[in-house]
Order: structure tokens, then C-alpha cells, then sequence
């Protein structure tokens, strides 16, 4: 079966990215380097050809309100042109998804899903929406979606007059606007951790506002930077620290799962559960922790597994989440990881490892 492709599919060529498979694209996996494409993030602008990802429409009177049924967390309480993250939920509580919901109007709700799982979230959403007045309308095939990231992304979009200077547009908004005439979605979210944008726009719209972003000196990234950016702020990944055996409460999600809404799909199941894993942060000094290396006491007894592991750019450490049996996990917190049969100590953290930029 041949690989899709995004819009910006020959843009990639022609600047000699390296490409490879990812949830059934072909896409950019580096550019430059990922230290380069990392440091751009942190300490400039980077964009991120993010295209693969799926655009689920909801509209009518109930649209807000089959969100807030369909997500963990609480999304009729977010104020008008409000962004939430949350996982959907199964009635068991494992995850069927995470995913970014968009309030673009009272009556219109956009959520992002991750390409691996789109038919998947399609077949689950669309299944509990008759229960209200409202549709859902898939469009990812429409929509491109590039991820402007960096500390001086919003001077940029000022400049190119996504954004007026007096604007009140704080971070997980969202926004319809113009880009050459052509309509645009426009959310201050993103998945590095630093302040940056999001734009939804046609396929066409897409290429010319690349061009653009080169002109002005943004740094193309690949999806590689785009896993280390994540993980130095610990933001989780479906297929890692999520997956469909695991709920949100096991995964260190609690904080998205609101009990006191009227109802959510898993909320009975998850009002009294006990959870199975603690998820933890570790950093080691020397080499890289890997996904699925055991995790283990300073005898060697396996109490876990890392669930994504990398190099960080920043902080030059090796850098990991872990999921640690509740019934195993250490008192005095020492943790080893079992790289290649040899036991390298593991830092504990309570905080990201690195402290991200947004607003």
C-alpha cells in the first residue's frame, strides 16, 4: 500500500529533508539536523508540516455539549475560542485518543485527532453523536496544518498580519482569520511546549504560507525534533504513554479527567479506579534510554518500562517516561534502567526536564 502525502510533499524534496513512513504518510523526518531544528524551537521559530494530522468538524446546537460528553475533560467550562486537551475515553476508561478539542464558534467545534488513529476516533465518535443535535463531518482530506513553534513566532505572525499588535490572544485559543484572502483557523497551541501557532488552511493556502515562513527565516523541523521537543516537556504521545490498555489516570492524566462533570464517556468506570502504573520522568547521565527498556530496582528486579525515551537537545542528557507497576513502585525512589544488560542509574524528576516558553 503506497504512503499518502501531504501538500507540502515536494517542498520537503526540494530541501532535501530526509523522509520516512508515519502513521501511513510519507513525511519529514529531519531537515538540517535535529540539534539545529530543536535550538530554532527553543530559541527562534521552527515550523512543522503537520499535515497528516485529522480535522473532525461537530456543528448545531449541541456541538459543545457532545464534546463535553465525548472528552474527559471539562470543555463547557473553557471560555468561548477556548482550546482543550483531553483523551476520549472508552466506557471501560482506557484511551481510545488524545486529542485538541477547537471551540471556533458557539455552534462549531473542530477536534484534532492523530493520523495513526483517525478511523478509529471517526468509528468511536460517530457512534455516540446521534444521542445529540448536531453532525460530524470529516475534512482531514481538505485541511493542511502547520505548526509555527518558537519565542519570536508571535512578532512574526504580527508582522505578516495573522495577528494584530493589540491582540488578546492567550495561549489554547483559537481564532478564524485570513491569509491572502483564503480562510484560515488559527490556535495558539502546539505540541513543543514553547509559544507558537497552529493554521488549519487549504491545501494551496498551505504551500504559499511555507513559502513565506522560509522567506522570513523559520527553520523547517521534522517530525524527529518534534518527538524530542515533546518529551524535554514531557507532553505525552499516543502509542507511548498512552494506548488503548491503559486510562488516563495510569498514564499521569488525571489532571484532565473532571469528575465533577454531569457525565463523560468513562466516568463511572474511572470514578473509583485504582490505578495499575505510575507514570515517572527519569534522566541518566550517560547514553539514551530507549522505549521499552525495563525499568528496574538497583537488584534488577523489572518494576517498569520506559515509554519514550530520547537524547535531549537541550539539557544533553538522556531523557525518559516510564511506567511503573503501582504495586512495585520504589519507596525511595531509585530507578535503574536496564540498557543492553547493564544498570544505568536513572535520575528521578517531579518536573519536565525542560521549562517550555508558552504563554
Amino acid at each position: 500500500m503506497s504512503l499518502q502525502k501531504t501538500s507540502l510533499h515536494e517542498k520537503h524534496l526540494r530541501l532535501n529533508a530526509k523522509m520516512g513512513p508515519f502513521a501511513g504518510f510519507e513525511m519529514p523526518l529531519q531537515y538540517s539536523g535535529v540539534k539545529d531544528e530543536v535550538l530554532a524551537v527553543r530559541n527562534n521559530i521552527g515550523v512543522f508540516d503537520v499535515g497528516h494530522m485529522g480535522e473532525f468538524f461537530i456543528e448545531g446546537t449541541e456541538a459543545q455539549q457532545f464534546v463535553d460528553y465525548l472528552i474527559t475533560n471539562d470543555f463547557l467550562g473553557a471560555g468561548e475560542s477556548k482550546a482543550v486537551y483531553s483523551p476520549l475515553c472508552r466506557e471501560d476508561g482506557t484511551v481510545v485518543d488524545d486529542a485538541i478539542s477547537y471551540k471556533v464558534r458557539p455552534d462549531k467545534v473542530l477536534i484534532c485527532v492523530n493520523a495513526s488513529n483517525m478511523q478509529k476516533d471517526w468509528t468511536w465518535i460517530s457512534s455516540h453523536v446521534n444521542a445529540f443535535n448536531c453532525t460530524i463531518t470529516d475534512k482531514s482530506a481538505e485541511y493542511s496544518l502547520l505548526a509555527v513553534q518558537g519565542p519570536k513566532t508571535e512578532a512574526l505572525f504580527i508582522k505578516l498580519g495573522l495577528l494584530s499588535p493589540q491582540e488578546n490572544f492567550p495561549y489554547y485559543s483559537v481564532k478564524e482569520g485570513k491569509y491572502l484572502g483564503k480562510e484560515v483557523i488559527i490556535a495558539r497551541t502546539g505540541y513543543t511546549g514553547e509559544d507558537g501557532f497552529e493554521v488549519f488552511c487549504s491545501h494551496d493556502t498551505a504551500v504559499n504560507f511555507w513559502d513565506t515562513l522560509l522567506d522570513n527565516g523559520v527553520i523547517p523541523c521534522g517530525l524527529v525534533a518534534r518527538d524530542v521537543l515533546r518529551l524535554e516537556v514531557c507532553f505525552p504521545l499516543y502509542g507511548h504513554e498512552l494506548t488503548d490498555d491503559l486510562t488516563p489516570i495510569d498514564s499521569g492524566l488525571k489532571w484532565t479527567v473532571k469528575f465533577n462533570k454531569t457525565n463523560f464517556l468513562g466516568k463511572n468506570f474511572l470514578t473509583n479506579y485504582k490505578p495499575k502504573y505510575i507514570l515517572v520522568k527519569l534522566s541518566i547521565e550517560k547514553g539514551v534510554p530507549r522505549q521499552d527498556y525495563p525499568v528496574t530496582t538497583e537488584d534488577g528486579r523489572v518494576i517498569g518500562k520506559v515509554v519514550s525515551g530520547t537524547m535531549s537537545i537541550s539539557i544533553n542528557h538522556g531523557v525518559a517516561t516510564a511506567l511503573i507497576s503501582e504495586e512495585l513502585f520504589p519507596k525511595d525512589k531509585q530507578f535503574f534502567i536496564n540498557i543492553r544488560e547493564k544498570l544505568v542509574r536513572a535520575n528521578y524528576h517531579t518536573k519536565p526536564f525542560v521549562v517550555g516558553g508558552h504563554k
